[in-house]
């Protein structure tokens, strides 16, 4: 069956670093566009970063542009997120997306705590 993993998240301190991996099996991961969306506690659940499906284009949110990596290597069937120069506003739990023009599948999610 479909299956989005996400794996990386933790407690780190204002300033610090993480890398996200989003493992996904059950389906043809290089046919999918694959985005990381997030979920800060009482909020919305907001576009983090997106990637294409062959991994030549990204986009991201405003408030992670210059911080934030989006990547994927079609190979091992993951998408990862670097996430650099963390602020305590990037706290939130982190969910894994893969699309297609007609499915979408979403991780679980993986709780990020920015905080000293």
């Amino acid at each position: 069956q479909v299956q989005l993993v996400e794996s990386g998240g933790g407690l780190v301190q204002p300033g610090g670093s993480l890398r996200l991996s989003c493992a996904a099996s059950g389906f043809t991961f290089s046919h999918y566009g694959m985005s990381w969306y997030r979920q800060p506690p009482g909020k919305e659940r907001e576009l983090v970063a997106t990637i294409t499906s062959d991994g030549g284009i990204t986009s991201y949110a405003d408030s992670v542009k210059g911080r934030f990596t989006i990547s994927r290597d079609n190979a091992k069937n993951t998408v990862y997120l670097e996430m650099n120069t963390l602020k305590r506003e990037d706290s939130a739990v982190y969910y894994c997306n893969a699309a297609t023009w007609n499915q979408i599948y979403w991780g679980q999610g993986t709780q990020v705590t920015v905080s000293s």
